[in-house]
């Protein structure tokens, strides 16, 4: 008998974090409209919470970290979930088959607080729920970024069934020198910046944490390099050693 690979291979820790998503999403939804409420607001990122209101807000003080962290698993409503879930499955699966699981929930967490924590730069200690997981999954973007572009990336799309080699990493040196990388990277800062503005009037844009996108998105594309394992590092050509990673 001949051994069939499945079409789709998703890594686990891609499949619990949907898992995840959908659990809080339906949590939510079960509960009475009041309780309901109290907890999104737990769980939300509240960029007031750093301005002395923690205490009079749900979770109190404890939520001011917690939610760092917490935000990324609540989402709006099903549309919000399923595109945020569909843009996890891309950019988290081939991410994920870089790293292991500690290193890849590293990341994921530490490019979500970094979205939060731009929006809170940019805008202060406004009385505003942020919720999604967005800024992470920018980060993952960004990460992608790093090697999708090099030798086996781009022209040799991640293999679902987990079969393909992973595409060498780009130092961080040669990936701020690839005219295709900057490209992409400034696309994706104008089109963030066009939300900004409601793209020029034509789009509602006042719900979408675009400094969260840019916050997770800069977060991963400068440090995936310490979460990737060392040896699809691409080393730079001409050196004997990968630049910065």
């Amino acid at each position: 008998m001949s051994h069939r690979e499945p079409i789709f291979n998703v890594p686990g820790v891609v499949v619990w974090l949907l898992a995840a998503f959908l659990v809080v999403h339906v949590l939510r939804a079960g509960l009475p409209d009041e309780q309901s409420t109290w907890l999104t607001a737990a769980l939300a990122f509240i960029p007031a919470r750093f301005g002395g209101s923690a205490a009079e807000l749900p979770g109190g003080q404890l939520a001011t970290a917690t939610s760092l962290v917490t935000h990324l698993f609540v989402h709006g409503d099903l549309t919000h979930l399923a595109i945020n879930s569909a843009w996890l499955l891309a950019f988290a699966t081939p991410v994920a088959r870089r790293t292991d699981v500690p290193r890849f929930f590293a990341f994921f967490l530490l490019a979500g607080i970094a979205g939060a924590l731009t929006f809170l730069a940019f805008n202060g200690p406004v009385m505003t729920l942020v919720v999604g997981a967005s800024g992470a999954i920018s980060g993952l973007m960004g990460a992608a970024f790093r090697f999708l572009f090099g030798p086996g990336g781009a022209s040799s799309p991640p293999d679902l069934g987990g079969g393909a080699q992973p595409a060498p990493l780009m130092g961080l040196a040669a990936t701020l020198r690839d005219r295709r990388v900057l490209l992409a990277v400034l696309g994706w800062t104008v089109i963030n910046s066009l939300l900004a503005w409601g793209a020029a009037g034509l789009t509602d844009a006042g719900g979408i944490a675009w400094e969260a996108h840019l916050g997770g998105f800069y977060m991963g594309l400068l440090t995936f390099g310490l979460f990737d394992r060392a040896s699809f590092v691409q080393h730079d050509v001409g050196d004997d050693m990968a630049g910065p990673r």
